[in-house]
């Protein structure tokens, strides 16, 4: 009879598998394996220190760790002694990583799924691994812990009752000046993600589309360079110049102001007139509408007006 060929996610039997400790302080601790099934499992944002003491059993005591790199993993696993096997999931290999950790599961394993920093599934892989773990009747068990979302809201001194977590930004500028154009239609504190080279394109476009907002730039949360800087979006562009650019960056954007004065029409069609001759129609009047404090089927009416005015089109035959 020809051998079952060896799953690449290994089986409960590897070595390594039952040697279910982890180390603090010098001390070692015991780490029972988990009931079977999926765990998801916080991880540091950046200090290593902000690990819980659930998630360092769970990562001690399961049978596998699925994660997006497994070198960054390594280096929390390791700073706690940790020996459970590491295999990496992410976007690029999850079509065929995925049926093997189902197999595991379905085997009466305990998977762990981290992302390299944060919570797991926020703003990263792994929706498709919980949907399927869970039809398939595996148990799915959130270890909670640091999320860079949630620290950045905590931290920027702005509205924390309603808030929209809108992840990355569009690359492209054009992309990114209309999404930003839709969020200002939000009555809510914005977060988003950004990359430091991109970082001060976006605080200019913020600047000009939701200039009169309250915001924080979050930089390097929890690490050793952290810098949290608090103004007025359009007070941030201004210093986007000297902005040390290197690290990770969330941005927290206040949601508008309620006494925000309304404008004249005179001021209005000037500000739709300036707009539209740069932007489409629809980012024209979400900007519009987020400056003015008019009403958006107002302002979308008199933006139709003045881009027929634009083109010479009287709208006789």
């Amino acid at each position: 009879m020809r051998a079952k060929p060896r799953s690449s996610y290994g089986s409960d039997t590897e070595p390594g598998s039952a040697n279910r400790t982890f180390l603090i302080g010098g001390h070692v601790l015991n780490a029972p394996k988990p009931v079977p099934g999926l765990y998801l499992v916080a991880t540091p944002i950046g200090n290593l220190g902000d690990i819980t003491l659930r998630a360092l059993e769970t990562l001690a005591g399961v049978d596998l760790i699925a994660c997006e790199d497994t070198r960054i993993t390594r280096r929390l696993t390791e700073r706690y002694a940790i020996s459970a096997e590491l295999k990496p999931y992410h976007e690029h290999n999850a079509a065929m990583a995925r049926p093997k950790i189902l197999e595991r599961l379905a085997q009466g394993a305990s998977i762990a799924l981290v992302s390299d920093a944060g919570t797991p599934l926020i703003s990263d892989p792994g929706f498709k691994l919980v949907r399927e773990a869970s039809a398939a009747g595996h148990a799915v068990i959130a270890v909670p812990g640091a999320s860079s979302v949630l620290t950045a809201l905590s931290v920027a001194a702005l509205p924390t009752d309603r808030f929209y977590f809108e992840g990355f930004l569009p690359a492209r500028q054009v992309s990114r000046r209309t999404r930003l154009a839709e969020l200002a239609r939000i009555d809510a504190t914005l977060v988003m993600f950004e990359s430091g080279n991109r970082v001060q394109e976006t605080l200019a476009d913020l600047a000009e589309i939701m200039p009169g907002r309250d915001a924080a730039i979050c930089r390097e949360l929890t690490k050793l360079h952290e810098d949290i800087k608090r103004a007025p979006i359009a007070e941030l562009a201004r210093m986007a110049d000297t902005l040390e650019t290197r690290g990770e960056f969330v941005l927290v954007i206040g949601p508008p102001h309620k006494d925000a004065d309304v404008m004249t029409q005179h001021d209005l069609d000037d500000l739709l007139r300036s707009s539209l001759a740069r932007e489409s129609v629809k980012v024209s009047v979400a900007h519009a509408v987020e400056l003015s404090g008019r009403p958006r089927r107002e302002v979308y009416a008199r933006a139709l007006e003045l881009a027929k005015e634009a083109r010479g089109d009287d709208g006789e035959d």
